[in-house]
């Protein structure tokens, strides 16, 4: 792997913007977390498929971790932004394992796909029908209106006037993060990237992007010009 980041720089940016995105998530839920220079935490159980903790630093310790987060709650996660703990003696076993990635600022953009019309999700409706398209199982009330007021964007393809792909793009932390990616099949995956992309590039031009990903999600990335930038980890506590 090409180390694009040898000061580490903008892998502690990817990871304070993935935190600001679960910060945000959080607080439509009515809770509130918390940020250290360690970690960003919750005391209480956050929203399905959002962790309960982000590490903020290489040298995030365990004993940070764990006084931010309740564990006697069942499924408290935590993401281990640099792969650098060892939270199994805590009772924690892994439940993944990803690449950060990023695109540099003014990088030339993917060749837009012709298939799907896009657009902003910009309505309770719309977003609750970008919900059910990416969960597969219909609107569960876990993206609630409120974000629409935040500094990101739910982009949406439709064929046929029906959500079939989308993702999320958001400020913070001085870049840009692409989250929630999903699509149909490969080509509307290729096409979902190029989308957000210049989604992404029009609002926030002076910003490089970053994101995760994992298997054909993370060679779909590196197709849409995409490089690693890191190893993250995910725990999910057990015991």
């Amino acid at each position: 792997m090409i180390n694009d980041d040898p000061s580490g720089e903008l892998l502690r940016a990817a990871a304070r913007n993935n935190a600001l995105w679960c910060d945000a998530v959080c607080r439509t839920h009515g809770l509130r977390p918390s940020f250290s220079a360690e970690a960003w935490t919750s005391s209480a159980r956050t929203p399905p498929l959002y962790p309960d903790a982000v590490t903020l630093a290489p040298t995030s310790t365990v004993e940070a971790v764990r006084a931010g987060i309740d564990t006697a709650v069942p499924g408290c996660s935590v993401k281990d932004s640099f792969a650098a703990l060892d939270l199994a003696p805590a009772g924690f076993e892994v439940l993944f394992e990803a690449s950060w990635i990023h695109r540099a600022r003014g990088s030339a953009l993917p060749a837009p796909g012709r298939r799907l019309e896009w657009s902003e999700v910009a309505t309770a409706g719309e977003l609750d029908a970008w919900e059910a398209a990416w969960s597969g199982e219909g609107a569960g009330g876990l993206f609630r209106p409120a974000l629409l007021d935040q500094d990101l964007v739910f982009l949406a393809g439709r064929a046929a006037g029906r959500v079939v792909a989308g993702a999320v793009a958001s400020a913070g932390g001085g870049v840009v993060g692409v989250s929630n990616l999903f699509a149909a099949d490969d080509a509307d995956t290729d096409e979902t990237w190029a989308a957000v992309l210049a989604a992404a590039d029009a609002r926030w031009p002076a910003l490089p992007v970053v994101g995760y990903e994992a298997g054909d999600d993370l060679a779909a990335a590196l197709r849409a010009g995409f490089a690693p930038l890191g190893r993250l980890r995910v725990w999910l506590h057990t015991a």
